[in-house]
């Protein structure tokens, strides 16, 4: 599978984010690309989510999937989610064909933000498989929790899709937190961020591609940018098999 990371500007319009997208998919011949948190939106504080907010299927999601067929590229990216009940932070995965195959609820607010005013709170790791890859979906402030990850690792996930809005103020989470958590659970761990600013709120754009043995592809920091890596099935067995954290864990 190759995998592909796009780091949007923050401050970009809708239409902006959708061209950004398509022009840096062009030509990558990528099986899945993951897109940051509150991608159709863009991550303001500022906004009225709750006329913002639609359902995976909404406009913004016919706009994804149509994307997903023309470059027949399975496409995951954040966006405010609308049900009878509440909004969430959620984050939606299509196929190439388009058709919703997954959908994850963020189950932490990032702290001291507009999240925790404005969204209900998801309830579990989400999961999926694509063209034979066990991946899991959380979003953001979740992966610096490494309860996050070992439950992800822990349900046989080989990929983890994490997309983001890291305030500048919090590149170590990035550049530190994200590695280690790959390299701890022998997995692959795609970072997807945003760069800029937007509604107030500058953002650190550290996105990244880690690889199970902590190996890096990343994003120019701070950039507009879009980078890819082949993934390897046989690097995470290596990986969990040099270091079998997974197992024995459970003896502590």
């Amino acid at each position: 599978m190759k995998l592909g990371v796009y780091q949007c500007r923050a401050d970009g319009t809708t239409e902006e984010r959708l061209d950004g997208l398509d022009r840096h998919m062009a030509g990558q011949g990528c099986d899945l690309v993951l897109c940051p948190e509150l991608f159709a939106t863009g991550y303001d504080q500022t906004a009225d989510f709750d006329r913002l907010a639609e359902t995976p299927d909404g406009p913004f999601g016919q706009k994804m999937a149509d994307l997903a067929i023309l470059h027949d590229t399975a496409l995951a990216w954040g966006y405010a989610e609308r049900t009878p009940h509440a909004l969430y932070n959620s984050a939606a995965l299509v196929g190439p064909d388009g058709a919703l195959i997954a959908n994850h609820r963020k189950r932490l607010c990032s702290p001291q933000s507009f999240e925790v005013r404005t969204f209900a709170l998801g309830d579990a790791v989400t999961f999926a498989n694509l063209a034979g890859v066990r991946l899991a979906m959380i979003i953001c402030y979740e992966v610096e929790f490494p309860e996050s990850l070992r439950q992800a690792a822990d349900g046989g996930a080989h990929l983890v899709l994490v997309p983001t809005a890291l305030g500048a103020d919090w590149g170590v989470v990035a550049e530190k937190m994200v590695p280690t958590r790959a390299f701890e659970n022998g997995v692959y761990l795609a970072y997807a961020d945003q760069a800029g600013t937007c509604g107030g709120l500058g953002f650190y754009g550290g996105s990244r591609i880690v690889a199970p043995d902590g190996a890096e592809t990343a994003v120019e920091v701070g950039a507009e940018g879009f980078i890819t890596t082949e993934l390897d099935h046989n690097r995470v067995a290596r990986a969990q098999a040099r270091l079998p954290y997974l197992t024995d864990c459970r003896k502590l």
